[in-house]
């Protein structure tokens, strides 16, 4: 292990003992698309013992301009992102053990996947899903690093429950559906990815080794095209904040869930049941193979109909593209997948 991370361990603020803090140490990582690759590949590169990845959605080309970890194969095959990632990441460092869960991150399975987690890394690209992770995180005393990047700019910040604010005390009310930039309706650039990612994983490796002293204490704030940084110092904890002051955790509550999701920007709509079953995806195909060309593998499903595309994962989950309709969206999945 020394000769594979010397340089590494040279670096004082790490050393031997925190290399070894280090290959000790288990991260969640929600979300493997831009930053969340961008995370998987820095942590595997250092030698984080334990990656476990969760991530919703499949490889498509428009994501290999910025999602470092795919090629185009993984596109041509629709993989999983978190398998396609656990493939890439053995190619990179065999010493580590990376552990792929294809699932959408909601209130019925996000305190099972923080638990026994050392740190949770922001990789997602919507704000339901990060106030999901900020009620599990704070509930149960997790550290969570937040990361969004869009277009040129991007923010993180560090949360430590009891010790610093938390994502509702900075931005109390979840933002309106469509009122925020996305990178399909507003481009992103890699260098952005980069930046973002960067600091998310010096402060994941700060906590790892113990060098909490270290971490940056802010809002943090990059547009890397109009060479703009910000830090907004954070305080203490709201004490009137929902999540952190009054430990209300409703974005858990699983009578506020929707069934159905729009992905934002996506053009798409995500079927997610209320009671998940692994589905024989095999059997699947072959039935609709009467009435569509299909696509198959150990993964998911994928066919086309009409306007539409369904893509149908072993979970019962599925993707509806080609339309933002979420009654259309849940009669296609009656039709095909059923109730």
């Amino acid at each position: 292990m020394d000769q594979r991370y010397s340089r590494q361990i040279l670096f004082p603020e790490i050393g031997k003992r925190g290399q070894e803090r280090l290959h000790e140490s288990r991260v969640l990582l929600v979300g493997c698309g831009a930053l969340g690759a961008s995370h998987a590949e820095m942590l595997t590169r250092a030698g984080v013992g334990k990656l476990r990845i969760v991530d919703r959605d499949f490889v498509e080309l428009t994501n290999l301009q910025r999602q470092t970890l795919f090629k185009e194969s993984d596109a041509s095959e629709r993989l999983p992102k978190a398998i396609a990632a656990r493939n890439r990441l053995a190619e990179i460092n065999s010493g580590i053990e990376v552990e792929p869960v294809i699932a959408d991150v909601n209130y019925s399975n996000v305190e099972s996947l923080i638990d026994e987690c050392d740190v949770v890394l922001d990789g997602t690209d919507n704000f339901q899903v990060r106030y999901l992770l900020n009620d599990a995180c704070i509930k149960h005393g997790q550290t969570w690093i937040y990361g969004a990047a869009v277009s040129s700019y991007g923010t993180t910040m560090t949360v430590i429950p009891g010790e610093t604010p938390c994502l509702r005390c900075i931005f109390d009310e979840m933002p309106d559906v469509g009122s925020s930039p996305t990178c399909d309706t507003t481009g992103v650039i890699m260098p952005i990815i980069a930046t973002v990612s960067a600091t998310q994983v010096a402060e994941a490796l700060k906590i790892l080794v113990g060098d909490k002293a270290a971490l940056h204490g802010s809002l943090f704030q990059f547009d890397i095209w109009a060479n703009d940084r910000q830090r907004i110092k954070l305080g203490k904890p709201n004490p009137d904040c929902k999540a952190c002051g009054k430990h209300i955790f409703e974005f858990l509550d699983a009578e506020l869930q929707e069934f159905s999701a729009l992905l934002c920007g996506r053009d798409a709509v995500q079927i997610s049941p209320l009671n998940s079953a692994e589905l024989d995806l095999a059997e699947l195909a072959d039935r609709l193979r009467s009435i569509a060309e299909v696509q198959h593998n150990d993964y998911l499903v994928r066919f086309v109909d009409g306007p539409n595309e369904m893509t149908i994962f072993r979970d019962g989950r599925a993707i509806v593209k080609g339309t933002d309709d979420v009654s259309a969206a849940r009669s296609l999945y009656a039709r095909y997948v059923g109730t």
